[in-house]
């Protein structure tokens, strides 16, 4: 008998009353993306990179499932870890936005708000990142090393400074890369199969990508999930990167 983690139990139909949180505001029921913009700090998956053919071959995978079309996938250039959430369209509120800035402020303009206190961030020491589970919608990720959480640690509060606010879940944030959004929830039926494949993958990236390579984090803007603009990127290199 198959052992179905909490993690999956939680995308059962069984388990939800309701629809997916984000389906309406940030993708449509046919899993078209929707408007949502907003900015960001994200260290993309790196370009090229063996990880990056291991990501997605896991991608894949999830994608030739039978019920693949119940998730709307996002383009793979988009594959990312988010570091600090920044702002976005549909949450303008405390303690999600900057108490010393109008909630109704337009996103460009909190871009370039930000752009600017940002311009003489100092970068922290780099991390590096391994992922803890496979899920439906993308993998979770923890810092490889006790030191490589305690910088990522650091890197969020240091962002959280920079941006003026801090989520409910600063200190227990789990890091991720998001693969998909759910648009309906799973038949509790195919769960086990689910499992299965699930683990499987897992077992395949600890073999090809024990640690996920990941850029240097980097200020974002974007219009939707499926592009994330670097607009600053924090690398060690003495002068701000900048990428038109």
């Amino acid at each position: 008998m198959t052992l179905i983690s909490p993690s999956l139990l939680a995308f059962g139909r069984n388990a939800n009353h309701a629809s997916p949180r984000h389906l309406g505001t940030r993708y449509d029921p046919e899993g078209r993306f929707l408007p949502e913009p907003g900015n960001t700090v994200v260290s993309h998956v790196t370009a090229g990179s063996p990880s990056e053919a291991a990501v997605l071959g896991v991608r894949d995978r999830l994608m030739a499932m039978p019920e693949a079309r119940q998730f709307a996938f996002t383009a793979p250039s988009s594959l990312h870890m988010t570091i600090f959430q920044g702002i976005i369209e549909h949450r303008r509120k405390l303690p999600y936005w900057p108490a010393d800035l109008p909630l109704d402020t337009p996103i460009e303009v909190m871009t370039a708000h930000y752009r600017d206190r940002l311009a003489n961030f100092v970068p922290l020491e780099p991390f590096r990142a391994r992922v803890t589970e496979v899920t439906p919608t993308g993998l979770a990720l923890e810092g490889n090393s006790a030191a490589d959480r305690a910088c990522l640690k650091a890197w969020r509060d240091a962002f959280a400074d920079a941006f003026g606010y801090r989520h409910p879940d600063h200190d227990d944030y789990e890091f991720h890369i998001t693969y998909a959004y759910p648009v309906d929830w799973l038949d509790d039926a195919a769960l086990p199969r689910w499992q299965v494949m699930l683990d499987e993958q897992l077992a395949f990236l600890r073999e090809q990508a024990p640690v996920i390579a990941l850029d240097p984090p980097a200020f974002c803007s974007f219009e939707d999930m499926n592009h994330f603009e670097e607009l600053i990127v924090f690398s060690e290199r003495p002068a701000t990167k900048e990428r038109k």
